[in-house]
């Protein structure tokens, strides 16, 4: 399920600030942190909105002063959002308001593996076809943009 998240999260995130700055191997790490629920067996608050506000909190509070550590960290909560979104658990309310709307948010298995196989199949596959989207539309058969992108996480468009 992880070629999901990170391939839509890295496409959707230049789509959306197309930002060469941006880091986007720390998005990546955000899209996936949700998936250490699995670590409990089922969701819980990184299945949230409080979840990955609280994250974006810690950052913005953490790294007071020191803007190019902050722009770095950002993309962790950036990718926990798109994980929500890509995920749909938005769609259970419980959930995605937890403690607002109360309700037993962490019952049932994580979103990610409540689909037919299938349907997982299909979402790996659209992850890749993103994969394979981005490494096209950003060169990455250059080796000088490869290595930009492996050591500091950039993407600029051809």
């Amino acid at each position: 399920m992880a070629i999901w998240f990170v391939g839509l999260s890295i496409v959707l995130v230049w789509v959306v600030f197309q930002s060469p700055a941006l880091d986007v191997r720390v998005v990546a790490v955000g899209s996936l942190a949700p998936l250490l629920d699995g670590v409990t067996g089922g969701p819980s608050v990184l299945h949230t909105l409080a979840g990955s506000v609280g994250v974006l909190a810690a950052v913005m509070l953490a790294t007071r002063g020191r803007r190019r550590l902050r722009r770095s960290l950002l993309g962790i909560p950036i990718g926990m959002f798109l994980h929500l979104v890509l995920d749909g658990v938005w769609a259970d309310g419980d959930l995605f308001w937890w403690p607002l709307l109360g309700g037993d948010a962490f019952a049932g298995p994580l979103p990610e593996l409540d689909r037919p196989v299938g349907v997982l199949v299909l979402m790996e596959l659209a992850g890749v076809a993103a994969l394979a989207w981005a490494y096209r539309g950003f060169g990455l058969d250059d080796p000088a943009r490869m290595h930009e992108l492996r050591s500091s996480g950039r993407l600029r468009p051809r």
